[in-house]
């Protein structure tokens, strides 16, 4: 089974793509797509939305996960990622996957056992979990951690989880 997590944001939206094989996972590609700070908001939409689908059908993936939005102080910016975000889901659908959400507690708990972990803690997992993987960056590697947190999961398409593997 190969699966593509996705780390939302509009100004970046990190990706990755691992291969499951009964319990083994390996790496497959990650990267991270940036849109223009100057453009207009509409506009780093499409970019979006077209560099996922570029992603999307040259891996094709069996699955997706997105991690959940993380809501901060500022409305604004908390609106703004949430409209990546739901380009993201829009991406994945269209290209007809199963699409599963993950709160950012359960990422963390599902790589290194506590839904307070570190980014540093995560990066290190994934050292370990994929072995020889070259991060394009923060965001690509968040993304890798959303992948295998689904793959670990037995939880169905669509399914939230807040806090806990179901």
């Amino acid at each position: 089974m190969i699966i593509i997590g996705l780390d939302p944001g509009l100004g970046t939206t990190g990706w990755g793509v691992i291969a499951k094989s009964g319990n083994r996972l390996s790496h497959i590609a990650n990267g991270q797509v940036k849109t223009d700070p100057k453009a207009a908001l509409a506009e780093r939409l499409v970019t979006l939305d077209a560099e996922l689908t570029d992603v999307i059908l040259a891996h094709r993936p069996d699955a997706g996960a997105v991690e959940e939005v993380f809501v901060n102080t500022n409305a604004q910016s908390t609106l703004k990622l949430g409209q990546a975000r739901g380009v993201c889901l829009l991406a994945l659908a269209r290209a007809g996957l199963p699409v599963s959400e993950y709160a950012t507690r359960a990422v963390k708990k599902a790589l290194v056992g506590t839904g307070g972990a570190e980014k540093a803690q995560i990066q290190a997992m994934l050292k370990v979990l994929l072995p020889g993987a070259k991060l394009a960056g923060a965001d690509a590697a968040d993304a890798l951690a959303v992948a295998i947190c689904h793959a670990h999961s037995r939880a169905e398409p669509g399914r939230l989880l807040a806090g806990g593997l179901g």
